[in-house]
């Protein structure tokens, strides 16, 4: 049964779904949607996703479409007015009645919502911007708890249960890119992130893949940085994957160690033998969700779960020979 005030999702045929981004955000917001499929398989599922993150959903079995929003065609003071016009042209539900779940929050998604002429549209208590004034229904959450478990919030409230335990992150299979080592021992290194003093340093990098030798270490992902480490056992496949192959890249790996990024939290969804690197982020709110995983925090590794207080608000940069340790541990492990 649905909470007081929320509709009953046996009264709709489909869903939109509207979480354009960021990577790691659309990974945290797949368990939620997932249940709410399973537990209604009638209902037909569309999901807004920026152009660029969409293959991430691209043929995922619990997906009846992916629509890809182009955020970044949309520019300058008439960005918010072309956004609507799109919306207007490419949202309208093919199948009614259709409920709208608004998980990202923000006033061009609310917009974007409004635009497709679904209703009603349902909203988060921790949204921003102005957005709830868009939204026909809150649905209360907990603003300090973990990205999946807010977003969790939304199939209990309508009243489908949710074994926390037990999740499923379906995310595309792709494939391995071309020239990928058919090998079974590979430690994938995600070593970059846009975030501010979470990427790498190039000496804290060379220390790690020393310290993995002589496994061989695949180093993946995107930076303009044009140094890399140096070693034999060091393959450089970065900018030379797509999403798709990146998630196959990741569930391959022996092992994946990875700053705090959207790729670490995909890598945590597929592979059980993840390290994320967390330098001033707080693992416990937006740390790898998995609970077999691994989280590097003020010198300490651990289960995200398993952090003090301390540890988790602590701040500081990876040295060399914190990541020779990580290194050593990870062989170890």
């Amino acid at each position: 049964m649905s909470s007081p005030g929320l509709p009953d999702l046996a009264d709709f045929h489909s869903a939109l779904v509207i979480k354009p981004s960021s990577l790691g955000d659309i990974v945290h917001t797949l368990p939620a949607v997932h249940a709410i499929k399973q537990a209604r398989p009638y209902l037909r599922i569309r999901w807004v996703a920026n152009t660029e993150w969409a293959p991430l959903l691209q043929g995922a079995p619990f997906l009846d479409s992916v629509i890809a929003f182009p955020r970044k065609s949309f520019r300058g003071p008439l960005a918010m007015i072309q956004a609507a016009r799109w919306a207007l042209t490419e949202l309208p539900p093919t199948f009614k009645p259709e409920i709208v779940l608004d998980f990202q929050g923000l006033f061009r998604s609310a917009m974007l919502a409004r635009a497709s002429g679904s209703r009603p549209i349902i909203g988060l208590s921790d949204s921003r911007e102005g957005a709830r004034l868009l939204h026909d229904r809150i649905i209360p959450v907990d603003a300090s708890a973990h990205a999946v478990d807010r977003y969790l919030a939304v199939p209990r409230a309508f009243g489908i249960s949710v074994d926390a335990d037990n999740l499923q992150f379906p995310l595309a299979s792709g494939s391995l890119p071309r020239d990928w080592p058919q090998r079974d021992d590979l430690i994938v290194v995600h070593p970059w992130s846009r975030g501010a003093g979470k990427s790498l340093s190039p000496e804290a990098l060379q220390a790690l893949c020393d310290a993995l030798a002589p496994q061989p270490v695949v180093l993946v992902g995107m930076t303009e940085d044009k140094s890399r480490p140096k070693g034999g056992h060091i393959m450089d496949f970065s900018h030379r994957t797509n999403l798709a192959e990146l998630v196959a890249c990741l569930r391959a790996a022996r092992w994946v160690i990875s700053v705090d990024s959207g790729p670490m939290h995909m890598a945590a969804a597929v592979n059980d033998r993840t390290l994320g690197i967390h330098t001033w982020s707080d693992p416990r709110k937006v740390g790898p969700y998995n609970p077999k995983a691994w989280v590097w925090k003020a010198g300490r590794i651990a289960h995200r779960g398993e952090l003090t207080d301390l540890e988790a608000r602590a701040e500081g940069e990876v040295t060399p020979n914190a990541a020779r340790r990580m290194g050593e541990w990870v062989l170890q492990a």
